[in-house]
């Protein structure tokens, strides 16, 4: 596939992946009281999907979006601008960050059972080449490494649509009782 027809099949997937969220009466914000009770991960990450639970705010602050979810396996896109800039004139770190943060942390919530959360013990990604808004899209695909009663591992790497690998990171998780 070249680079216009991965362009194009992406842009399908988060049309579709969007289509399906709005369908769902899916918007902004955070879910109701009581609204993840008796989910697994998997089921709360296929809520955000379906649109019958909220994306976080962020998802558009950051222009990325959740594209697929599975168990072990999570896909997330976004699409570079100028808005991510930093003064150097390419994508602020911050931003690489954020979409490996996001697919890596999703991946990890994607093997939780009912009644368990997570957060981040550590973050670690490698730029291995900036990004400009040149570059119309790129994606994070992040899968479990190990997930266990108290910690859970994933990686992911972020590739462009032009084939090129621009980072790639690992995450940590702490797992605990979902208050």
């Amino acid at each position: 596939m070249n680079d216009t027809d991965t362009i194009e099949s992406w842009n399908r997937q988060r049309e579709r992946a969007e289509a399906l969220m709005h369908a769902g009466g899916g918007r902004p914000g955070l879910p109701a009281s009581g609204a993840l009770a008796g989910k697994t991960g998997l089921q709360i990450m296929q809520g955000l999907l379906s649109g019958e639970l909220p994306y976080p705010y962020m998802a558009q602050t950051m222009d990325v979006a959740l594209i697929e979810i599975g168990p072990g396996h999570a896909i997330f896109q976004g699409t570079p601008q100028l808005k991510h800039y930093n003064p150097m004139g390419v994508v602020h770190g911050g931003w690489f960050a954020t979409l490996l943060d996001s697919a890596l942390g999703c991946v990890v919530q994607s093997m939780l059972p009912a009644g368990k959360a997570y957060t981040t013990a550590e973050l670690k990604i490698n730029i291995v080449r900036p990004l400009t808004d040149k570059t119309p899209l790129v994606r994070a695909e992040a899968t479990i490494v190990h997930s266990g009663g108290r910690m859970a591992t994933a990686e992911g790497r972020l590739t462009g649509s032009d084939g090129k690998l621009y980072a790639h990171g690992s995450t940590t998780c702490f797992l605990l009782d979902h208050a």
